[in-house]
């Protein structure tokens, strides 16, 4: 059940209409995936989970970068675990004016099973909380299967835009 009410039956024995896989998490339901910030004892524990579940690295893969992801905003890096075991990550950054989605990644022995939908939609209600209107994420063009992902949960590439980068020292 969903906050939402319950959760639709799945028609053609739970199979992807248009792929015909089968969504194993349809028949385990989701109810014991649980979805919530991160503390600041966790933080070295994401870094080792982003070596596994993660396509890339980025400059902020630190302890120091996420300790101050954390320290200014204790909400924005949102876990998803079952049975204390990490499954899954986004940071859902709001800055009071954009909505930027980070490090969406899921272990890779649970994948296709609702996880990542789940943590976007925990980055959506707290968008819209937060008095968010839209939310934009930052997908590496060479990895097909998040870009299909993100397209299922609603989002869709800007070709009229192009990402500029410049390193900073200090």
């Amino acid at each position: 059940m969903t906050a939402a009410g319950p959760r639709p039956r799945c028609r053609s024995a739970c199979r992807n209409h248009r792929t015909g896989v089968r969504r194993a998490w349809w028949d385990r339901g989701m109810t014991d995936l649980r979805i919530r910030p991160a503390g600041p004892e966790e933080l070295d524990a994401v870094l080792a989970f982003w070596k596994t579940a993660a396509e890339g690295t980025s400059i902020s893969d630190d302890r120091e970068g996420v300790e101050r992801l954390v320290a200014r905003d204790p909400d924005a890096l949102l876990l998803a675990e079952r049975d204390g075991e990490l499954m899954g990550t986004v940071i859902a950054g709001f800055d009071g004016w954009r909505c930027h989605l980070y490090r969406l990644a899921v272990h890779p022995d649970h994948r296709r099973r609702g996880i990542g939908t789940a943590l976007l939609t925990a980055a959506d209600e707290r968008f819209v909380r937060l008095g968010g209107r839209r939310g934009d994420a930052m997908v590496l063009v060479r990895n097909e299967r998040a870009q299909h992902a993100w397209r299922a949960a609603g989002y869709e590439p800007q070709e009229q835009w192009r990402r500029w980068v410049k390193h900073l020292t200090g």
